[in-house]
């Protein structure tokens, strides 16, 4: 019997968990899952007794569903994706939705997005954020593809988003844009994350190497910082994190006992890539991403810090006695690397939405830049505080070509800048590697000055290759004979 709602494929925990929310909103939900014991376990466990039919085949999945059929997708980007359209495509019905909410290549949702199409159907590619809790009880959702779809998934879709605002009743889902629109602001949500936890990271080693805090002294400032222009999810559990014990038997706390290699499974990487092929310079998710690889050379690490030496004790003696007068005053130390975490942070969200803009020109997705910001209030791993003032910024001016222009942030920038400076300077001098400060200070710095050394650059390049070169006082564009100009030598 057709009768069902909402088909979801993929029973892994977030997509489990997304149809157990899209049930207790009302809905009737089928699921399948290639391996069906899965879908027994489901209807037998979590969702028994609630509105749900478990199908053991394909087929029988699609005819559980009422036209026009919301088929969705929660499996591992890549082929199995393909495999599963090629599957649904011929026993679906003119009208019928696949909506594919993995991770996906945003290329790949360009592409699917026609082939469905063609076939009489309509295709979503949706990023879904907030991890399994939510999936289960509000995800971030950023739905493009083909637009006739919006109308039939909006309602739904949006009930079981999370919800942010005075009343709590502005739901975190959006229609984002046409073909891979959805997942483009999806990749570039995961690669602002990918920079927020560097950055997270580089403070913590901060106050624990040179500030000398404890974990219980961690979890207080980190509660501290939640409580102003911090606040936000991943300082939350990063806070959370410094109580927690050790489960595994052994005494102290957990933190301390993970192993220092960090894993990725690629998102930053498409941002970083995509970005230097749109000629933006994202670095901020770049160094998160090439910190990330450093760390996993944990062997090579080993090695070498037998053999490599730090700054050597009393060198520098003027500068570092200035970073040591830093370091000695606890306060005002938490204080400089709040500051440097809160203008890092702005840098990176102001260079994943030009990284944005420049996605839509090249695309002509039209997105609303102040629309993405909201999408990324509640429910997904970036959410946090100031996404308010972002939003705040592209609604003042729809065209702003850079978040830091904008006054609120103008001014948060100078305001942290001699802290971000201070503690940039310590740890250089103090050997404490800040990849991610350093390199949101060296953007700054490098978007503010009218004349950067580039000039340099391109004589050079015109010198070896006849690249030809612009100039300030003429209009044109020149080659020179670098070889009859320069000095000669010994003359």
């Amino acid at each position: 019997m057709s009768d069902c709602d909402f088909g979801l494929i993929g029973l892994a925990v977030m997509g489990e968990n997304l149809a157990l929310n899209v049930e207790s909103r009302g809905y009737k939900v089928a699921v399948y899952n290639r391996t069906t014991e899965k879908v027994d376990a489901l209807i037998e466990g979590r969702a028994a007794g609630k509105n749900f039919v478990g199908c053991h085949s394909i087929e029988d999945f699609v005819k559980a569903v009422k036209r026009p059929r919301k088929l969705m997708m929660l499996v591992k980007a890549g082929p199995a994706v393909d495999a599963i359209i090629d599957q649904l495509i011929p026993l679906c019905e003119e009208g019928d939705i696949i909506i594919d909410g993995g991770n996906t290549y945003y290329v790949d949702t360009e592409r699917r997005t026609k082939k469905v199409e063609d076939a009489g159907l309509l295709f979503v590619g949706t990023g879904v954020s907030g991890g399994e809790e939510g999936a289960l009880k509000g995800p971030s959702m950023m739905p493009g593809g083909s637009k006739d779809a919006w109308p039939h998934i909006k309602e739904m879709f949006q009930a079981i988003s999370a919800k942010v605002g005075p009343n709590n009743d502005i739901p975190c889902c959006e229609w984002v844009g046409p073909r891979g629109a959805g997942h483009y602001v999806k990749m570039v949500h995961n690669g602002i994350e990918y920079g927020d936890m560097q950055l997270i990271c580089e403070a913590y080693q901060l106050l624990k190497e040179l500030g000398g805090l404890n974990n219980d002294e961690m979890y207080d400032v980190f509660d501290k910082w939640n409580q102003g222009e911090l606040q936000s999810y991943l300082i939350e559990i990063s806070r959370d994190i410094f109580s927690a014990k050790d489960d595994q038997g052994g005494d102290g706390y957990l933190v301390d006992k993970i192993l220092d290699v960090a894993g990725a499974k690629g998102t930053g990487k498409w941002m970083s890539q995509l970005a230097l092929d749109l000629g933006v310079p994202s670095t901020l998710v770049t160094t998160a991403v090439f910190a990330r690889g450093l760390s996993a050379q944990k062997e090579a690490r080993v090695r070498a810090s037998k053999i490599l030496n730090g700054p050597a004790e009393g060198s520098n003696a003027a500068m570092a006695e200035g970073a040591k007068a830093l370091i000695g005053d606890r306060e005002q130390f938490i204080e400089a690397v709040r500051k440097a975490l809160y203008a890092s942070k702005i840098v990176s969200y102001a260079q994943g939405f030009v990284q944005l803009q420049a996605a839509s020109a090249e695309h002509d997705w039209n997105l609303d830049y102040g629309q993405s910001a909201l999408l990324w209030r509640g429910g997904c791993i970036i959410r946090a505080q100031f996404l308010d003032r972002i939003k705040e910024a592209f609604d003042a001016e729809p065209n702003l070509e850079n978040l830091l222009l904008y006054p609120y942030f103008e001014q948060a920038l100078e305001a942290a800048q001699e802290g971000w400076r201070a503690v940039v300077a310590a740890a250089s001098l103090l050997g404490i590697p800040v990849p991610a400060f350093s390199t949101a200070l060296n953007y700054y710095d490098g978007y503010r000055l009218e004349r950067l050394p580039a000039n340099l650059l391109q004589a050079q390049r015109d010198y070896f290759g006849a690249h030809t070169y612009k100039r300030v006082d003429k209009e044109g564009t020149f080659h020179s004979e670098w070889l009859d100009l320069r000095k000669q030598p010994n003359a």
